[in-house]
């Protein structure tokens, strides 16, 4: 039996959304906009759906602009919906009743001047004028003036009050290399790319300003930069796949047995593959084996962007182990992290002395992936009977087995 939805009846299912501002909740982000994109009054739907959804999730928002008119406020306060709302006509006051206490509105826009920030002085002032504003709703705007510095003055800024993510909002949206977009950059790629030459050999020479603002931010402390369209911010902070590309700190993987307290954000990985069709549905107690069993790749200290375990209670009489639940994250495909993965649990079947691994899939992709990494396709009756006791007979008829030898016959599998 699948194993019952994990949220209350009626409730919307645990989502991608929901993952993020997991992460995001009692922390702060800077957001800040280009100049471009506030010269060009860019729509900013998805700049207010975003902003709601951090503030009301307990988040800290700063919303770094450029300061122009008066008007570039009071667009962008309309935008969180925050606009001052307009007053509302005198009515008449009936004698005995007493006339209503009008609630005063408190405008959440700190205004400062770029060369005021600079000062010793001035960054101990600047401190302490956010955390008055913050204190009271959790999102402040900063107009700052004097400055077109883009995307400098908003990466200072955070570095300086150690907010751990910056998004940057740019018109011209993430980085694009040989047609595609690149959706993840770590700091080693990044001081590549910074090398004399190579970012105009990528194509990225016109933005070299930006990665060498980047590459200080995250030498400054800040953890992530994100860089995306101002009509892809809530895909970019709230989707696995994103919009626009996602800066990290150098060491940002790390590979090793699932703690108990990132089971929960494991069991939601498994419940997306599920529903992906890449996974089998589990039941519970399927589901305690794998995790129990399980190795995560987190990103960033605290992102679990990959699971897989390796299962062998049911097969000791072979001498096997199953590789069970592997799933990564979309967005970190291309990062190696399910090579990773099973280049661990091989790992570990070595330590355990085990014949072989097994793994059986019926996605097109996952059986070109364990081809890639060695294992040969053999015949589902080659694997240990215990596998198949219980197993869906719909679902059998569509799998492909895989195998890959540790410690047993020197021959690899030659296939089918």
């Amino acid at each position: 039996m699948p194993r019952p939805p994990s949220t209350p009846a009626g409730a919307e299912p645990f989502g991608e959304r929901e993952f993020y501002l997991e992460e995001f909740r009692g922390r702060s982000v800077l957001i800040a906009l280009a100049p471009s994109a506030v010269e060009g009054r860019v729509p900013l739907k998805s700049l207010g759906a975003a902003v709601h959804a951090l503030v009301r999730n307990d988040t800290r928002v700063l919303l770094w602009c450029p300061a122009g008119d008066r008007g570039v406020e009071r667009w962008l306060l309309a935008a969180v919906g925050r606009k001052k709302p307009a007053r509302p006509p005198k009515r008449p006051v009936r004698r005995g009743k007493k006339k209503a206490r009008r609630r005063r509105v408190v405008s959440p826009v700190v205004r400062l001047r770029a060369a005021e920030i600079a000062t010793p002085g001035g960054e101990l002032e600047l401190r302490g004028a956010l955390w008055a504003q913050l204190r009271r709703g959790n999102l402040c705007v900063v107009s700052v003036a004097g400055t077109s510095d883009f995307p400098q003055g908003p990466l200072e800024l955070a570095a300086s009050l150690r907010v751990p993510k910056v998004v940057l909002v740019d018109p011209r949206g993430g980085l694009k290399a040989d047609g595609g977009r690149l959706s993840f950059v770590d700091e080693n790629q990044l001081e590549t790319v910074l090398r004399h030459g190579q970012a105009e050999w990528s194509g990225l020479g016109d933005r070299r300003a930006l990665l060498g603002a980047v590459r200080q931010a995250l030498d400054a402390g800040v953890e992530q930069v994100n860089l995306c369209g101002p009509e892809g911010i809530a895909e970019e902070l709230f989707t696995y796949v994103g919009s626009g590309t996602l800066f990290t700190e150098g060491d940002y993987t790390r590979v090793g047995p699932l703690g108990i307290d990132e089971f929960a954000q494991a069991e939601r990985l498994l419940e997306r593959g599920e529903r992906d069709g890449v996974l089998k549905a589990r039941s519970d107690a399927e589901t305690s084996a794998v995790l129990a069993s399980g190795y995560g790749a987190t990103v960033c200290g605290r992102h679990l962007a990959g699971v897989a375990g390796l299962l062998t209670e049911p097969y000791g009489a072979a001498k096997a182990g199953e590789i069970v639940g592997l799933y990564t994250i979309t967005r970190f495909k291309g990062e190696g992290l399910g090579e990773r993965l099973v280049e661990r649990l091989l790992a570990e079947a070595e330590q355990r002395g085990l014949a072989y691994v097994f793994a059986v899939t019926i996605d097109e992709r996952a059986q070109q992936f364990f081809e890639r990494l060695g294992f040969g396709r053999v015949d589902p009756e080659a694997l240990p009977p215990a596998k198949w006791k219980g197993y869906d007979p719909a679902r059998r008829e569509s799998v492909v087995a895989y195998r890959r030898w540790v410690t047993g016959p020197a021959l690899s599998d030659d296939g089918l």
